[in-house]
């Protein structure tokens, strides 16, 4: 009796049939069988280096598009955050963008019709040599981390050339900086 054959082991396959081919996601998603194929398609980026390319990489592609450019694999590089650590990194940048200063709960500055994602970000990239340490990841929201920061300035620019003053601060400056702030505004209400 033959195994039965994974979602990912699906979408691998008819990405592999149709390289260079744009695909859709109806398409992706009744192949995989599964309602969460997003999911095994990053998997098959970050584990398998497939160079499957969506609109966040190309403007070529539309949202639920998607492409695989090239059969030769790209360098993976297993990220190891857990959810622990992820949780601990958010709360202490305040669940807020290090880069544009956006924070949970406000409107995406891509989309405004969903809220911003955050995403636990590597300052040096493990493919540069960094490390999984707490001292090297920052949140960041959807539009930074793909590169495309500065669409949408939360604050005044005064605001903004200062918050850029304190991110690149030593932890101990920031904490320090922070410090002051709290009890600034704690005692003023």
């Amino acid at each position: 009796m033959a195994r039965k054959q994974s979602a990912r082991q699906k979408l691998r396959d008819y990405f592999k049939e149709n390289v260079g081919k744009v695909l859709d996601t109806r398409d992706l998603r009744e192949v995989a069988g599964i309602s969460d194929y997003q999911r095994r398609i990053r998997e098959l980026r970050r584990e398998e280096g497939m160079d499957i390319w969506s609109h966040n990489d190309t403007e070529d592609l539309r949202p639920g598009q998607y492409l695989l450019k090239d059969l030769e694999p790209i360098p993976t590089f297993s990220k190891g955050i857990s959810a622990a650590q992820r949780a601990k990194i958010l709360a202490r940048n305040g669940f807020t963008c290090q880069i544009c200063g956006v924070g949970a709960g406000e409107r995406d500055p891509v989309d405004p019709s969903r809220g911003v994602r955050l995403h636990v970000d590597h300052i040096v990239p493990l493919s540069e040599g960094g490390s999984n340490d707490d001292d090297n990841l920052r949140v960041t929201c959807s539009a930074c981390n793909e590169g495309r920061s500065n669409l949408h300035v939360p604050v005044s620019q005064r605001a903004i050339n200062l918050l850029q003053v304190i991110r690149r601060a030593p932890r101990d400056v920031q904490r320090e900086v922070y410090g002051f702030l709290k009890r600034k505004f704690d005692t003023a209400e």
